[in-house]
């Protein structure tokens, strides 16, 4: 991984660098400097990899007017990255490139997502509910039929988000392999550079393909019906699909593998979620604070102007990351905020899916998904349980998604 130049020292005096190190045995909380830093000073001087110095947002609050305030810009041409490999069409410290609209401000980034929000909403995802409930009941006949044991990531939480979004995008599953294993290269943040911006270039490559081949014959998805608006051109259809399918199955697969993960290592919330149906929505809600996958360098912001900020100034071109693992276990806002609880009340007022004009477009459907896929599991599998130890479970500790790169499970053969 890339490392930033600074040692993580004490508030007020040099810059930080960003914990990145979990305690051991700890795989579910965030690096305990962390909660140091926001006791201390929530909003912290930090190093870039490029040496820019910059801030770094440890409490809800200040995480809130952060990428709520229009005066924070996400373009890539005016603010630094935490680390050195992050994949962007058109480079580092350049415009987003047409259609890459999560690096844009409005109005650019309005046009886009304009185009884009109507398909995503939550009555549009209720209507996906059958044909997800189909896919997962698909997968775990698929792990019965296969014996009493069984990879959980590549059995069941890889393959659902890939096949939900390959089915909305109009992408051809039988493709899956391929984009599942580049977009993986493109979020470990142990690539280079050039590993990094192959993987971009092969998943770029597959998509305008597909883009030219949808242009000859739409069809009934999303990709085909906005090649049938006729507003965008190639390059834009093409990044857009990029982005959708990345983010359509990195995020939701890692989550349901660690939140798995995590409801069998709490086997007392485990016994409340199985006995209450009602539960389940509030559980996703729960795993995705307590969990919070995107712990490396997301979000970040660069300031347009001088801005005031809890107390602090920040100064026009500085850039302020957001702690999203630090911003979800505020005590202020989630009480007893170390505990995996998922009857909490208030879970949903976490920031897992951003905040502000760039939050999660996908944020309906994943929850959907997990909702659904979660459930299933725990029914089909009663007896579900870990193969392996849960200290020999591996860690995506270097990705900028986190979770589980194998989750071993084993349940009992059907009487």
């Amino acid at each position: 991984m890339a490392r930033n130049p600074a040692r993580t020292t004490g508030a007020g005096s040099e810059p930080v660098a960003l914990p990145t190190g979990r305690a051991p045995g700890c795989p579910f909380d965030p690096p305990p400097e962390l909660d140091r830093l926001r006791t201390a000073e929530p909003l912290t001087r930090m190093a870039y990899f490029d040496g820019h110095v910059g801030w770094l947002v440890t409490n809800h609050a200040t995480a809130r007017a952060v990428l709520a305030d229009p005066r924070f810009s996400n373009r890539p041409d005016v603010k630094h990255t935490v680390f050195a490999t992050v994949p962007r069409p058109g480079g580092a410290r350049q415009p987003a490139a047409p259609g890459w609209f999560i690096n844009m401000d409005p109005p650019d980034h309005t046009r886009y997502r304009r185009m884009l929000t109507g398909r995503f909403t939550v009555h549009r995802m209720r209507r996906l509910e059958p044909r997800i409930a189909a896919i997962t009941a698909d997968r775990l006949d698929a792990m019965e039929r296969a014996g009493t044991s069984t990879d959980l990531v590549s059995a069941f939480a890889l393959p659902i988000p890939s096949l939900v979004i390959c089915e909305l995008l109009g992408v051809p599953y039988s493709d899956h392999t391929l984009f599942e294993e580049q977009s993986s290269v493109m979020v470990d943040l142990e690539s280079t550079e050039q590993q990094t911006m192959a993987a971009l270039g092969t998943l770029t490559d597959y998509l305008a393909g597909l883009v030219r081949r949808t242009r000859t014959a739409p069809g009934d998805d999303l990709l085909g019906g906005l090649v049938a608006e006729g507003e965008l051109s190639d390059e834009e259809l093409t990044n857009i699909a990029l982005i959708l399918l990345v983010a359509g199955h990195e995020t939701t697969a890692n989550m349901l593998a660690l939140g798995t993960f995590a409801l069998l290592r709490h086997p007392r919330q485990l016994a409340a979620f199985r006995a209450d149906d009602a539960l389940a929505a509030n559980a996703v809600e729960e795993l995705l604070r307590y969990l919070s996958i995107l712990h490396l360098g997301a979000p970040t912001r660069a300031a347009l102007e001088d801005v005031e900020l809890d107390g602090r100034l920040v100064r026009k071109g500085e850039t302020v990351m957001v702690s999203l693992p630090a911003v979800n276990r505020d005590p202020d806002m989630f009480p007893d905020s170390a505990d995996l609880r998922l009857d909490r009340t208030g879970a949903r007022r976490h920031l897992a899916f951003g905040h502000g004009v760039h939050q999660c477009l996908g944020q309906q459907l994943a929850r959907v998904e997990m909702r659904i896929a979660y459930r299933a599991l725990f029914e089909r599998f009663p007896g579900l349980r870990l193969a392996v130890p849960a200290a020999e479970v591996p860690l995506r500790e270097t990705s900028a998604v986190y979770g589980v790169r194998r989750l071993p499970v084993t349940w009992a053969a059907p009487s």
